[in-house]
């Protein structure tokens, strides 16, 4: 008997991992290996240069990585309209709280991480459980915004933008990654501002399962990428090319989703 439920619980966890594997399509799982490939190259060709802080340099690598391999697979399940998403995004931004402590950088974005992004994933993960597609249950409804509210949006993010960045100017410690060069740091910190802002924007936006919120992707990527080069945080440059790369195939099929939602209740 013992052999046997051996035997069945090898075969259920067979099972298990091989429905995990076909949950993804081809061109997914050619993304995410792709990238995760080109982020280990990278690391191991241009590390991070972190000599002015008294911190191991492959803790912060390891810590890059992770949070590369955790971003990808909550892109990936955010594209599929996965409610577990959220899930793996707790992962990130303990990864991301982590590693911010270390460089004593980007305090702007610590704080929405912690008192923000961590609350938002899960009561996110409750609402998107609540709107199921009614056809496919591993699928969750998702929508888009009218025009007035795209406008309220954007002009509170220059609002934040330009408040919270010149508040960090002024309240930013003397030491960190960018100490020696106060330019860059200052640069960063209305960067931080703006890339705060558009988060939380993407936060709600996900939250209330609003398409608009691939878009606040594209934009904190760029926002990202600036902030990563000034940094020379190289290997993250990596992950800001995937995310351009899968927001524009999350975007495509959330809008293809959404038109054939409306297309049938048009016919009903």
């Amino acid at each position: 008997m013992e052999k046997e439920e051996v035997l069945t619980v090898e075969k259920n966890k067979d099972s298990k991992l091989k429905k995990i594997w076909n949950y993804f399509s081809t061109y997914e799982k050619w993304w995410f290996f792709g990238i995760m490939g080109i982020a280990i190259l990278v690391t191991i060709l241009f590390p991070s240069s972190v000599e002015d802080l008294d911190v191991n340099p492959w803790l912060i690598m390891s810590l890059y990585l992770l949070d590369i391999l955790l971003s990808l697979m909550c892109e990936l399940l955010i594209s599929k309209q996965s409610k577990w998403n959220f899930i793996v995004s707790l992962g990130i931004e303990i990864t991301e709280i982590v590693t911010l402590v270390l460089l004593a950088e980007r305090f702007a974005t610590m704080a929405v991480t912690i008192f923000f992004w961590i609350p938002i994933d899960i009561i996110s993960f409750i609402n998107w459980n609540k709107h199921k597609d009614s056809n496919k249950s591993e699928l969750t409804v998702v929508r888009q915004l009218r025009g007035w509210q795209e406008t309220l949006v954007i002009f509170g993010i220059f609002v934040w933008t330009f408040g919270v960045g010149y508040l960090l100017t002024i309240v930013s410690p003397d030491y960190g990654l960018l100490e020696t060069n106060s330019l860059a740091d200052n640069a960063v910190c209305y960067l931080d501002a703006a890339c705060s802002v558009v988060g939380i924007c993407n936060g709600l936006f996900i939250l209330f399962r609003f398409k608009e919120q691939w878009i606040a992707w594209y934009i904190c990527a760029i926002l990202e990428t600036i902030i990563n080069i000034i940094m020379g945080q190289w290997v993250l440059l990596v992950l800001k090319f995937g995310y351009f790369t899968n927001t524009t195939y999350g975007y495509i099929k959330w809008t293809k989703y959404i038109n054939k939602n409306r297309l049938l209740k048009q016919k009903k």
